[in-house]
């Protein structure tokens, strides 16, 4: 219909693509992940990248016509789409609406999501030496690529959390203020994006025991603003 997006491939092409050329793009894509996590999107070249992914620059224009900005938001929307996908399943695992944990436990469990968020974060070096670039040259990233960016990742990852948080609501567990959203970023924002941002998203990383300080700390500051009065 008029007006509606077109529908999009997994890697943020406009049109879904047969499969074959789909998992050739991202093939293709998936190499120069590296490359632009430690050159950032302004600096990594096309003769770098097409190295990175085994082909000649030629091959590469071919399959991503529009060239650098095509390619990046490639890389993004896929690396993006992978990390979702785990970060989600942690939420959903930890946090199962039908199993809310016991009051005494709240705190305790909220922790252990927090843990398992950033360990993600661990077992995705390059997708977040990516963001870390993403953020530091927002100015430089095409709009549509950090658009893509946040459909593809930190915004179902959010959904999520609100979600989880809004079942814990309905628990009795927390009072949410009418915000689930603003709620579940004050707890990302207290616990894994502390440690994101000292540990310069995993290019420095903290000692276990600086993460479980900010973990500790900034879950027992979350529930001591949203449990039930």
């Amino acid at each position: 219909m008029e007006g509606e997006a077109p529908d999009r491939g997994p890697d943020g092409t406009a049109d879904v693509l047969p499969p074959r050329k789909q998992a050739r793009r991202i093939a293709l894509a998936r190499p120069t992940c590296a490359v632009f996590g430690r050159e950032g999107y302004a600096r990594a070249s096309v003769d770098a990248l097409a190295a990175a992914a085994g082909v000649s620059t030629r091959t590469l224009y071919n399959h991503f016509p529009g060239g650098k900005s095509e390619l990046f938001r490639a890389v993004v929307t896929w690396s993006s789409g992978e990390v979702r996908d785990a970060h989600v399943a942690v939420v959903r695992a930890l946090l199962d609406p039908g199993r809310p944990p016991h009051p005494d436990n709240l705190e305790r469990d909220l922790a252990a999501v927090a843990r398992a968020l950033i360990d993600v974060m661990v077992e995705h070096p390059d997708h977040f030496a990516l963001v870390r670039h993403i953020h530091a040259e927002a100015d430089h990233v095409p709009p549509e690529v950090l658009a893509a960016w946040k459909a593809a990742g930190p915004g179902p990852v959010a959904d999520a959390l609100a979600d989880a948080l809004a079942a814990l609501e309905r628990a009795g567990l927390l009072d949410l203020h009418g915000d689930a959203a603003l709620a579940g970023a004050h707890f990302t924002a207290l616990t894994s994006t502390s440690v994101a941002q000292l540990s310069h998203y995993g290019v420095l990383p903290l000692s276990p025991a600086q993460t479980d300080r900010i973990v500790r700390g900034g879950t027992a500051a979350f529930v001591r603003a949203y449990r039930v009065r």
